[in-house]
């Protein structure tokens, strides 16, 4: 997002008071905004608030003079690398159907070749109209990038299917928006990302430190390069991604059965949870109590889910595995990827600064069986996993061509 010049328009909804925290959110990220307002935008909230965010007069009425800005009134849709409107009415949701050019916003979306990400917010019945649904459904067909609207409450008073998308799950689309490349366009990824609870009693359980952010970036980042991803998620305390589908699991025996059902049809699979290797042999229905003297749980392994994947691979399929390794990286990671037969494997040393669980980078050593190795340095994660997918698609096309 550093950068980029983003051309934000605002139409008349309540949710357009949003419209200022999506707006100082990819100011923060890096971006230029050019925020483009309607008569209706401007009746929730001051042009002025818009103008101090951004440090830009706002574009108005189709034929304001523009005093101290340096892009030309008409050239805003040459000047933008992506175009959102968030919130996109009814109205003009119909207008860019249409092809209406009646006032700045609509005049400037005629006019704009970039990429564009329509957030409609209204009430659930305008929403639900045919006529709505059928330019949303043109709009699509055109390209434009639909942020759905959420299920909530809304101003109206009515709850239903409307509520302005949440502002993370914009900025999402408007990353993809402006990805030019995506290699994984069409790919079907499954990724693996948490840790998983093995529970002892009600109250009790065992796990991890796996933060899950590792497995999150890469979903993103698969995302971001086009593929269809599942997440399958052990317990977390992450925001949910809304861009791909999700599968929440608890227990390791939840996670191998998804992986299961879902890795028959992934092209790949990157398995970046930490699953837990034993789990108690039985649960007690009742918290147990303490008791004098010592305490002594009975463990057995549970299933080796990358094994399982390695040896039943489908043709053309790619799998990923991780190792975390307090000692012998490579020798550990190494003996790791021959014995689960998979055809890449992403190694890091919890024991080195800024690598391993919970933090925002991570240092990883992609290894492949013929020898090959590539330390890919101190990266944050969601870098860390753009590097790891590219190369994990080099295996696939050599797989698949």
């Amino acid at each position: 997002m550093q950068g980029k010049r983003v051309l934000l328009g605002v139409s008349g909804s309540i949710a357009a008071y949003l419209s200022c925290e999506l707006a100082r959110s990819l100011i923060k990220a890096g971006s230029l905004v050019q925020v483009v307002m309607t008569d209706g935008a401007q009746q929730f909230i001051s042009p002025l608030t818009m103008q101090t965010l951004t440090g830009r007069p706002v574009i108005r009425g189709l034929f304001d003079e523009v005093k101290q800005w340096n892009v030309e009134h008409v050239g805003a849709a040459q000047w933008a690398d992506v175009f959102v409107v968030a919130p996109a009415t009814a109205n003009v949701m119909a207008k860019f159907a249409n092809g209406l050019a009646d006032d700045s916003l609509s005049a400037i979306f005629l006019a704009c070749d970039k990429p564009k990400v329509l957030a409609p917010a209204m009430n659930t019945t305008m929403y639900d109209h045919p006529a709505t649904r059928a330019n949303e459904a043109l709009l699509r067909e055109r390209g434009c990038l639909i942020v759905e609207p959420q299920i909530g409450l809304l101003a109206c008073g009515d709850t239903g299917r409307g509520k302005l998308a949440d502002m993370d799950l914009i900025v999402q689309f408007i990353a993809f928006a402006l990805q030019e490349e995506k290699p994984l366009k069409g790919l079907s990824v499954l990724v693996t990302a948490g840790p998983t609870r093995e529970e002892i009693d009600p109250v009790r359980y065992i796990t991890n430190h796996s933060s899950g952010r590792m497995g999150y970036a890469i979903a993103y980042a698969a995302w971001l390069l086009g593929a269809q991803v599942t997440l399958v998620s052990g317990p977390v305390s992450l925001k949910p991604l809304g861009v791909c589908r999700t599968i929440a699991v608890t227990s390791s025996a939840e996670m191998a059965e998804a992986v299961r059902r879902e890795g028959k049809e992934a092209q790949m699979i990157i398995k970046a949870a930490a699953v837990a290797d034993y789990t108690p042999v039985s649960r007690s229905p009742q918290k147990i109590k303490k008791k004098e003297g010592d305490f002594s749980l009975n463990m057995t392994r549970t299933s080796d889910i990358l094994a399982e994947l390695g040896n039943n691979k489908q043709d053309g399929q790619v799998i990923v595995g991780f190792a975390a390794e307090t000692q012998d990286l490579q020798e550990n990671a190494t003996r790791k990827m021959l014995s689960k037969n998979v055809d890449l494997l992403a190694a890091n040393d919890l024991t080195s600064e800024g690598s391993g669980f919970g933090t925002p980078t991570n240092q990883l050593l992609l290894l492949w069986p013929d020898g090959r190795r590539k330390d890919l340095g101190l990266l944050l994660k969601e870098e860390a996993a753009k590097e790891l997918l590219l190369a994990a698609f080099a295996i696939w096309q050599e797989k698949n061509t």
